[in-house]
C-alpha cells in the first residue's frame, strides 16, 4: 500500500470564508456594473476590476472608521 500524500488545492482557489464572501459580493457587483451598461459583452474584466475596487475601498472605509 503506497501513501498518497494529501492533494493541495491551487493556489488561485481561495480557501478562507471572509475570501468567497468577498468574491461572491465582488461577482454579483460587477453583474450590477454589466446590467447597468445594457448587458453589453467585452467588459467583463473592466467591471470585475471596478467591483473589486469598490468594494475593497468601501471595506477599508469600514476599518477606518
Amino acid at each position: 500500500m503506497s501513501a498518497n500524500p494529501p492533494k493541495k488545492l491551487p493556489a488561485n482557489v481561495t480557501s478562507e470564508p471572509r475570501d468567497i464572501e468577498l468574491e461572491e459580493q465582488i461577482r454579483l457587483r460587477a453583474y450590477e456594473l454589466y446590467e447597468t451598461r445594457g448587458r453589453q459583452d467585452g467588459h467583463e474584466m473592466e467591471d470585475w476590476l471596478q467591483a473589486e475596487t469598490e468594494l475593497k475601498e468601501k471595506m477599508a472605509h469600514r476599518i477606518a472608521a
